[in-house]
C-alpha cells in the first residue's frame, strides 16, 4: 500500500506559514523550517508584548500625571486620593490627555481634588 501524504493540505499549510513569515530576513522568509521557528517565536513574543503594552502605557500615563501634578503643587497620589473622594470618575488615560491638551481644564480638576481633601497631608 502506498503512503498517503495529503499533499494539497500540506502545501496549503506550508504556504500559509511562509506567508506569515513575509518580511523576515533571508532564510527566515524562504525556508520552511526556519520560517516556522521564526513565526512561532514572533507569535509568542506578540502575545507577551500585548500584555506588557497595557502595563507600559499605564506607567506612562502615571508619569505624565505626576509631572502635571507637580506643576500645580500636588503629588500624584494626593491627586488620585482627592479625585476618589470627590467622586470624579476619570481614568488615568483621560486625565493625562486632559493634562497635555487642556491645561486649564486640568487645573480645575486639580482644584477639585484639593478641595476634596487631596492636599490634606502636605
Amino acid at each position: 500500500m502506498s503512503r498517503a501524504t495529503n499533499a494539497p493540505a500540506s502545501k496549503r499549510r506550508r504556504k500559509r506559514r511562509l506567508q506569515q513569515a513575509r518580511g523576515f530576513y533571508v532564510a527566515r522568509s524562504k525556508l520552511y523550517r526556519q520560517a516556522t521557528e521564526a513565526v512561532d517565536r514572533a507569535m509568542r513574543l506578540a502575545t507577551i508584548h500585548r500584555k506588557l503594552k497595557k502595563r507600559e502605557y499605564r506607567a506612562l500615563w502615571i508619569v505624565r500625571l505626576s509631572a502635571a501634578c507637580q506643576q500645580h503643587g500636588l503629588s500624584y497620589s494626593r491627586l488620585i486620593e482627592g479625585l476618589t473622594k470627590a467622586g470624579v470618575a476619570l481614568n488615568r488615560k483621560m486625565l493625562s490627555e486632559i493634562a497635555i491638551h487642556d491645561p486649564e481644564g486640568f487645573a480645575k480638576i486639580v482644584a477639585q481634588a484639593k478641595a476634596a481633601g487631596g492636599a490634606s497631608a502636605d
